[in-house]
Protein backbone atom coordinates (compact mmCIF):
# COMPACT_ATOMS: atom_id res chain seq x y z
CA UNK A 1 0.00 0.00 0.00
CA UNK A 2 1.49 3.32 -1.08
CA UNK A 3 1.55 6.51 0.96
CA UNK A 4 -1.38 8.12 -0.91
CA UNK A 5 -3.70 5.17 -0.22
CA UNK A 6 -2.68 5.13 3.46
CA UNK A 7 -3.47 8.85 3.81
CA UNK A 8 -6.88 8.34 2.14
CA UNK A 9 -7.72 5.40 4.41
CA UNK A 10 -6.67 7.30 7.52
CA UNK A 11 -8.72 10.32 6.50
CA UNK A 12 -11.78 8.17 5.82
CA UNK A 13 -11.51 6.42 9.19
CA UNK A 14 -11.11 9.78 10.94
CA UNK A 15 -14.18 11.23 9.23
CA UNK A 16 -16.21 8.10 10.03
CA UNK A 17 -15.13 8.32 13.66
CA UNK A 18 -16.17 11.97 13.83
CA UNK A 19 -19.58 11.20 12.29
CA UNK A 20 -20.17 8.34 14.75
CA UNK A 21 -19.09 10.58 17.64
CA UNK A 22 -21.54 13.29 16.58
CA UNK A 23 -24.33 10.71 16.21
CA UNK A 24 -23.48 9.28 19.63
CA UNK A 25 -23.55 12.69 21.29
CA UNK A 26 -26.87 13.46 19.60
CA UNK A 27 -28.39 10.18 20.78
CA UNK A 28 -27.05 10.77 24.29
CA UNK A 29 -28.55 14.26 24.41
CA UNK A 30 -31.93 13.03 23.17
CA UNK A 31 -31.94 10.15 25.65
CA UNK A 32 -31.03 12.48 28.49
CA UNK A 33 -33.82 14.87 27.56
CA UNK A 34 -36.36 12.03 27.33
CA UNK A 35 -35.23 10.65 30.66
CA UNK A 36 -35.56 14.07 32.31
CA UNK A 37 -39.05 14.47 30.84
CA UNK A 38 -40.05 11.06 32.17
CA UNK A 39 -38.57 11.86 35.58
CA UNK A 40 -40.53 15.13 35.70
CA UNK A 41 -43.79 13.34 34.90
CA UNK A 42 -43.24 10.56 37.40
CA UNK A 43 -42.21 13.06 40.03
CA UNK A 44 -45.37 15.07 39.44
CA UNK A 45 -47.55 11.96 39.72
CA UNK A 46 -45.92 11.04 43.02
CA UNK A 47 -44.33 7.81 41.79
CA UNK A 48 -40.77 8.98 42.46
CA UNK A 49 -39.25 11.86 44.38
CA UNK A 50 -36.65 14.04 42.73
CA UNK A 51 -34.78 16.89 44.30
CA UNK A 52 -35.75 18.46 47.59
CA UNK A 53 -34.22 17.31 50.82
CA UNK A 54 -31.93 14.23 50.87
CA UNK A 55 -33.77 11.00 51.62
CA UNK A 56 -32.77 8.83 54.56
CA UNK A 57 -32.86 5.04 54.92
CA UNK A 58 -32.89 4.45 51.16
CA UNK A 59 -32.03 0.75 51.34
CA UNK A 60 -34.79 0.09 53.85
CA UNK A 61 -37.16 2.17 51.75
CA UNK A 62 -36.45 0.13 48.60
CA UNK A 63 -36.97 -3.15 50.43
CA UNK A 64 -40.13 -1.90 52.11
CA UNK A 65 -41.69 -0.76 48.84
CA UNK A 66 -41.47 -4.32 47.50
CA UNK A 67 -43.74 -5.65 50.24
CA UNK A 68 -47.53 -5.43 50.42
CA UNK A 69 -47.31 -3.44 53.64
CA UNK A 70 -44.90 -0.99 52.03
CA UNK A 71 -47.14 -0.45 49.01
CA UNK A 72 -50.16 0.23 51.21
CA UNK A 73 -48.10 2.56 53.38
CA UNK A 74 -46.87 4.42 50.30
CA UNK A 75 -50.44 4.97 49.09
CA UNK A 76 -51.52 6.18 52.51
CA UNK A 77 -48.59 8.59 52.71
CA UNK A 78 -49.39 9.88 49.22
CA UNK A 79 -52.94 10.62 50.39
CA UNK A 80 -51.65 12.65 53.34
CA UNK A 81 -49.41 14.89 51.22
CA UNK A 82 -46.51 14.49 53.66
CA UNK A 83 -42.98 14.83 52.27
CA UNK A 84 -41.78 11.54 53.76
CA UNK A 85 -40.92 8.13 52.33
CA UNK A 86 -42.29 4.80 53.64
CA UNK A 87 -38.85 3.88 54.96
CA UNK A 88 -38.51 7.11 56.91
CA UNK A 89 -41.99 6.80 58.39
CA UNK A 90 -41.36 3.17 59.37
CA UNK A 91 -38.13 4.08 61.18
CA UNK A 92 -39.73 7.03 62.95
CA UNK A 93 -42.63 4.81 64.01
CA UNK A 94 -40.22 2.22 65.43
CA UNK A 95 -38.35 4.96 67.29
CA UNK A 96 -41.65 6.22 68.76
CA UNK A 97 -42.65 2.70 69.79
CA UNK A 98 -39.28 2.11 71.46
CA UNK A 99 -39.40 5.46 73.24
CA UNK A 100 -42.92 4.93 74.60
CA UNK A 101 -42.01 1.37 75.59
CA UNK A 102 -39.07 2.61 77.69
CA UNK A 103 -41.07 5.49 79.18
CA UNK A 104 -43.99 3.24 80.14
CA UNK A 105 -41.67 0.63 81.62
CA UNK A 106 -39.64 3.18 83.57
CA UNK A 107 -42.40 5.46 84.87
CA UNK A 108 -45.18 2.93 85.55
CA UNK A 109 -44.22 -0.76 85.58
CA UNK A 110 -42.52 -3.29 83.27
CA UNK A 111 -45.96 -4.65 82.33
CA UNK A 112 -46.92 -1.32 80.75
CA UNK A 113 -43.92 -1.26 78.39
CA UNK A 114 -45.48 -3.41 75.63
CA UNK A 115 -48.81 -1.63 76.08
CA UNK A 116 -47.10 1.72 75.56
CA UNK A 117 -45.39 0.30 72.46
CA UNK A 118 -48.76 -0.73 71.03
CA UNK A 119 -49.99 2.76 71.85
CA UNK A 120 -47.14 4.13 69.73
CA UNK A 121 -48.29 2.10 66.72
CA UNK A 122 -51.86 3.31 67.24
CA UNK A 123 -50.65 6.92 67.48
CA UNK A 124 -48.72 6.56 64.20
CA UNK A 125 -51.75 5.12 62.40
CA UNK A 126 -54.04 7.79 63.82
CA UNK A 127 -51.57 10.48 62.79
CA UNK A 128 -51.75 9.29 59.18
CA UNK A 129 -55.54 9.12 59.34
CA UNK A 130 -55.66 12.63 60.78
CA UNK A 131 -53.37 14.04 58.10
CA UNK A 132 -55.32 12.28 55.39
CA UNK A 133 -58.68 13.48 56.71
CA UNK A 134 -57.37 17.03 57.07
CA UNK A 135 -56.20 16.97 53.46
CA UNK A 136 -59.56 15.57 52.34
CA UNK A 137 -61.39 18.32 54.22
CA UNK A 138 -59.25 21.00 52.62
CA UNK A 139 -59.85 19.45 49.21
CA UNK A 140 -63.61 19.30 49.81
CA UNK A 141 -63.62 22.99 50.72
CA UNK A 142 -61.99 23.71 47.34
CA UNK A 143 -64.46 21.61 45.33
CA UNK A 144 -67.04 24.40 44.78
CA UNK A 145 -64.34 26.66 43.35
CA UNK A 146 -63.00 23.77 41.27
CA UNK A 147 -66.44 22.98 39.83
CA UNK A 148 -66.98 26.67 39.07
CA UNK A 149 -63.63 26.94 37.24
CA UNK A 150 -64.33 23.80 35.20
CA UNK A 151 -67.79 25.10 34.28
CA UNK A 152 -66.42 28.49 33.16
CA UNK A 153 -63.61 26.89 31.14
CA UNK A 154 -66.00 24.42 29.49
CA UNK A 155 -68.47 27.19 28.68
CA UNK A 156 -65.63 29.10 27.02
CA UNK A 157 -65.15 26.18 24.64
CA UNK A 158 -62.12 24.51 26.21
CA UNK A 159 -61.76 20.76 26.37
CA UNK A 160 -62.09 19.05 29.73
CA UNK A 161 -58.40 18.08 29.72
CA UNK A 162 -57.39 21.69 29.17
CA UNK A 163 -59.81 22.88 31.84
CA UNK A 164 -58.28 20.47 34.37
CA UNK A 165 -54.79 21.73 33.51
CA UNK A 166 -55.87 25.34 33.99
CA UNK A 167 -57.51 24.53 37.33
CA UNK A 168 -54.32 22.77 38.46
CA UNK A 169 -52.34 25.96 37.81
CA UNK A 170 -54.85 28.31 39.44
CA UNK A 171 -55.86 26.43 42.59
CA UNK A 172 -53.73 26.13 45.71
CA UNK A 173 -52.76 22.89 47.42
CA UNK A 174 -54.12 20.28 47.85
CA UNK A 175 -56.46 20.70 44.87
CA UNK A 176 -53.72 22.14 42.67
CA UNK A 177 -51.32 19.29 43.49
CA UNK A 178 -53.93 16.58 42.95
CA UNK A 179 -55.13 18.07 39.66
CA UNK A 180 -51.52 18.33 38.50
CA UNK A 181 -51.19 14.58 39.03
CA UNK A 182 -54.38 14.06 37.02
CA UNK A 183 -53.15 16.31 34.22
CA UNK A 184 -49.81 14.49 34.06
CA UNK A 185 -51.53 11.11 33.94
CA UNK A 186 -53.63 12.36 31.04
CA UNK A 187 -50.50 13.69 29.33
CA UNK A 188 -48.78 10.28 29.36
CA UNK A 189 -51.77 8.46 27.88
CA UNK A 190 -54.08 7.54 30.74
CA UNK A 191 -57.79 7.77 30.12
CA UNK A 192 -59.99 10.33 31.83
CA UNK A 193 -61.76 7.56 33.77
CA UNK A 194 -58.51 6.12 35.15
CA UNK A 195 -56.96 9.48 36.06
CA UNK A 196 -60.05 10.74 37.87
CA UNK A 197 -60.61 7.31 39.44
CA UNK A 198 -57.15 7.42 41.01
CA UNK A 199 -57.94 10.87 42.37
CA UNK A 200 -61.13 9.56 43.98
CA UNK A 201 -59.19 6.63 45.47
CA UNK A 202 -56.53 8.89 46.98
CA UNK A 203 -59.02 11.32 48.55
CA UNK A 204 -62.28 9.43 49.09
CA UNK A 205 -65.33 11.57 49.80
CA UNK A 206 -68.93 11.73 48.62
CA UNK A 207 -68.48 15.20 47.17
CA UNK A 208 -65.48 14.19 45.09
CA UNK A 209 -67.19 11.01 43.91
CA UNK A 210 -70.15 13.07 42.67
CA UNK A 211 -67.83 15.48 40.84
CA UNK A 212 -65.78 12.67 39.30
CA UNK A 213 -68.92 10.82 38.21
CA UNK A 214 -70.28 13.98 36.60
CA UNK A 215 -67.05 14.61 34.69
CA UNK A 216 -66.66 10.97 33.59
CA UNK A 217 -70.25 10.69 32.34
CA UNK A 218 -69.98 14.03 30.55
CA UNK A 219 -66.71 12.97 28.94
CA UNK A 220 -68.23 9.67 27.78
CA UNK A 221 -71.65 10.73 26.53
CA UNK A 222 -71.33 14.48 26.18
CA UNK A 223 -74.34 16.54 27.25
CA UNK A 224 -74.85 19.71 29.21
CA UNK A 225 -71.68 19.56 31.27
CA UNK A 226 -71.73 23.30 32.01
CA UNK A 227 -75.23 23.22 33.49
CA UNK A 228 -74.41 20.07 35.47
CA UNK A 229 -71.26 21.65 36.92
CA UNK A 230 -73.06 24.84 37.88
CA UNK A 231 -75.80 22.90 39.68
CA UNK A 232 -73.11 20.83 41.36
CA UNK A 233 -71.34 24.01 42.49
CA UNK A 234 -74.44 25.20 44.33
CA UNK A 235 -74.90 21.79 45.95
CA UNK A 236 -71.27 21.66 47.08
CA UNK A 237 -71.55 25.13 48.61
CA UNK A 238 -74.58 24.05 50.63
CA UNK A 239 -72.87 20.84 51.78
CA UNK A 240 -69.80 22.82 52.75
CA UNK A 241 -71.81 25.06 55.07
CA UNK A 242 -73.71 22.10 56.51
CA UNK A 243 -70.49 20.20 57.28
CA UNK A 244 -69.05 23.29 58.96
CA UNK A 245 -72.08 23.65 61.24
CA UNK A 246 -72.04 19.96 62.18
CA UNK A 247 -68.31 20.06 62.93
CA UNK A 248 -68.80 23.06 65.21
CA UNK A 249 -71.65 21.45 67.14
CA UNK A 250 -69.79 18.16 67.62
CA UNK A 251 -66.45 19.64 68.65
CA UNK A 252 -67.22 19.18 72.37
CA UNK A 253 -68.22 15.54 71.84
CA UNK A 254 -65.00 14.83 69.96
CA UNK A 255 -62.98 16.41 72.75
CA UNK A 256 -64.78 14.19 75.27
CA UNK A 257 -63.87 11.06 73.30
CA UNK A 258 -60.18 11.86 73.71
CA UNK A 259 -60.55 12.99 77.33
CA UNK A 260 -61.90 9.59 78.44
CA UNK A 261 -58.73 7.52 77.73
CA UNK A 262 -56.51 10.38 78.94
CA UNK A 263 -58.27 10.26 82.31
CA UNK A 264 -57.67 6.50 82.47
CA UNK A 265 -53.94 6.84 81.83
CA UNK A 266 -53.76 9.78 84.22
CA UNK A 267 -55.31 7.68 86.99
CA UNK A 268 -52.41 5.22 86.65
CA UNK A 269 -49.85 7.96 87.18
CA UNK A 270 -51.91 9.22 90.12
CA UNK A 271 -51.96 5.78 91.74
CA UNK A 272 -48.22 5.35 91.28
CA UNK A 273 -47.48 8.79 92.68
CA UNK A 274 -49.65 8.26 95.76
CA UNK A 275 -47.99 4.97 96.63
CA UNK A 276 -44.73 4.13 94.92
CA UNK A 277 -44.62 0.59 93.55
CA UNK A 278 -48.40 0.11 93.61
CA UNK A 279 -48.53 -0.65 89.88
CA UNK A 280 -45.69 -3.16 90.19
CA UNK A 281 -47.60 -5.09 92.83
CA UNK A 282 -50.89 -4.78 90.92
CA UNK A 283 -49.43 -6.15 87.68
CA UNK A 284 -47.33 -8.76 89.45
CA UNK A 285 -50.17 -11.30 89.39
CA UNK A 286 -52.19 -12.68 86.46
CA UNK A 287 -55.42 -11.36 87.98
CA UNK A 288 -54.04 -7.83 88.19
CA UNK A 289 -52.75 -7.98 84.61
CA UNK A 290 -56.13 -9.23 83.41
CA UNK A 291 -57.89 -6.40 85.24
CA UNK A 292 -55.59 -3.84 83.62
CA UNK A 293 -56.19 -5.27 80.16
CA UNK A 294 -59.95 -5.35 80.70
CA UNK A 295 -59.95 -1.75 81.90
CA UNK A 296 -57.94 -0.62 78.87
CA UNK A 297 -60.35 -2.53 76.64
CA UNK A 298 -63.32 -0.77 78.23
CA UNK A 299 -61.68 2.62 77.74
CA UNK A 300 -61.07 1.75 74.08
CA UNK A 301 -64.70 0.66 73.66
CA UNK A 302 -65.88 3.90 75.25
CA UNK A 303 -63.67 5.93 72.94
CA UNK A 304 -64.96 4.11 69.86
CA UNK A 305 -68.60 4.38 70.94
CA UNK A 306 -68.35 8.12 71.55
CA UNK A 307 -66.66 8.61 68.18
CA UNK A 308 -69.29 6.47 66.51
CA UNK A 309 -72.20 8.35 68.03
CA UNK A 310 -70.67 11.69 67.09
CA UNK A 311 -70.18 10.70 63.45
CA UNK A 312 -72.82 12.19 61.19
CA UNK A 313 -72.61 11.50 57.47
CA UNK A 314 -73.87 14.37 55.39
Amino acid sequence: MDLHSLITLTTGITLLTCVLAVMGLHSYAMGRAQRQALVDRLSATGQITVGGRPRRFRKLDRRLRRTTFGKKLELRLAATGLDITPGEFFVYMLATVAGLWLIGQATLAPFFGPLAGLLGIWVAVQFLNWQRQKRIERFINQLPELARMLANATQAGLALRTAIGMAAEELEAPAGEELTKVANLLAIGHSMDDALGELADRLPSRELVVLVTTLVLSNRAGGQVVEALRNLTETLEERKETRREIRTQLSQVNLTSYAVPVLGVGSLFLMNSIKDGALDRMTGSPIGQACVLISFGLYAVGFLLIRRMSRIDV
